[in-house]
């Protein structure tokens, strides 16, 4: 599709930042439990990042990034910003007193932790200690600032790219 990130190695090209965030975990246990419910369990908790949690705050950040002095933006985001919440206290209380959604990190909380950045600039977070807490804790991990450094060369020189064109 023409998009970052995206991966290719050997015969393999992907696209996709879950698939290829559950392809890379495979092979690390640091990533991705050995146990059948541990795997099962980190795995449900990257499709909730990008379903449940991701859907909630793509749209915010829509918002706040392309459209935020549209005047159907602003009577939009009231309602936005309140299921947003919904979603948070959800989170919030899944996590509850625990460093990781698991107990211990996972590929999981990768790409959870991963999700939240788009919602960084409306400060919304920091109405969730324990979320803003758990936020820091997972992008503070050497191996998540060094993946973030990659994606952000990815995105570097996709920009550099010429675009397909797409049919109209």
């Amino acid at each position: 599709f023409g998009q970052a990130p995206a991966i290719e190695e050997d015969d393999l090209v992907m696209h996709e930042s879950g698939a290829i965030a559950l392809y890379i975990a495979e092979k690390s246990e640091a990533l991705m439990p050995k146990d059948r419910i541990g795997r099962e369990r980190a795995t449900a908790w990257v499709f909730s990042a990008l379903n449940s949690i991701e859907n909630a705050v793509q749209e915010l950040g829509s918002i706040v990034f392309f459209h935020k002095d549209a005047a159907w933006a602003k009577e939009r985001r009231p309602q936005v910003e309140q299921f947003v919440r919904l979603r948070l206290s959800q989170l919030a209380h899944a996590l509850g007193d625990k460093d990781y959604l698991e107990g211990r990190f996972t590929v999981g909380d990768l790409m959870m932790s991963d999700v939240l950045r788009i919602i960084d600039t409306t400060g919304i977070i920091n109405d969730y200690p324990t979320l803003k807490a758990y936020k820091a804790r997972c992008e503070s991990r050497p191996a998540f600032q060094r993946a973030l450094a990659d994606q952000m060369q990815g995105f570097a020189q996709a920009r550099k790219r010429p675009r397909l064109d797409l049919p109209q």
